[in-house]
Parts: C-alpha cells; structure tokens; sequence
C-alpha cells in the first residue's frame, strides 16, 4: 500500500528533505503546498472528490471520471489539468490520468503567521 501525505512546508524544509534524500535517506511520498492558501485554492471541494475516486483506482480516462463523480466531462477536465500542473496527477496511457497512491494522509499546522495571509486579502 502507498500512501503520500499532502503537506503544507516552507522552501527549507522541502530543501532539507531534498537533501536527506539526497543522502539515501527514504523521504516517503509528498505532495507539498508553500502556504495554506495554495493548498486551499488548489484542493477544492470538488477536486477532493476527484482525488477520492481515483485514490487506488489505477489510471482511467477523464470520460471514466466523469462517469463516476456524475459531473460534466469538460469541468472533470480542467480539474484534471489544475491537479496535473501541481503535480497531484500523473499522466498514464493513452490519454488516461492516475492518482498513484492507495491511501492520502493530509498534514498541515495553521499557525499566526498563516492567519495574516487571510486578513491581508
């Protein structure tokens, strides 16, 4: 079983973990967010679903996904392709997407210096 963990770090911690891999030592799977705001913005509601339905899935096509969320190919689709530009989805065969991970673990602190991102918008 494969889990990644979704994350939210600063440029230092992610340059640390390059590093210790760097050094042979295991990392596991990251998906990493630089602020909240980014996580929030990128993981909306509906893509949360998305990324539930493809979680140990394997890959299938966007008219597949589409199917089982029950939405509109065209919006199942331009999600796909936020989720692709961020890294959260891979490209498979013909034309198809995965989510290679069977379990997602999400992981982030909120703390005072996150909560000025949202006062000053």
């Amino acid at each position: 079983m494969t889990t990644v963990t979704i994350c939210v770090e600063s440029r230092d911690a992610m340059k640390a973990k390059f590093v210790a891999a760097m050094k042979g030592e295991a990392q596991g799977q990251f998906i990493t967010f630089q602020s909240t705001s980014d996580l929030f913005r990128t993981m909306t509601p509906l893509r949360w679903e998305l990324i539930a339905a493809m979680t140990g899935a394997g890959a299938m096509s966007i008219r597949e996904l589409a199917r089982r969320l029950d939405r509109e190919q065209e919006q199942v689709h331009e999600d796909v392709r936020a989720l692709l530009n961020v890294g959260v989805l891979d490209h498979a065969e013909n034309e198809a997407v995965v989510f290679p991970y069977d379990v997602v673990h999400v992981d982030f602190t909120i703390e005072p210096k996150h909560v000025e991102e949202y006062r000053h918008r």
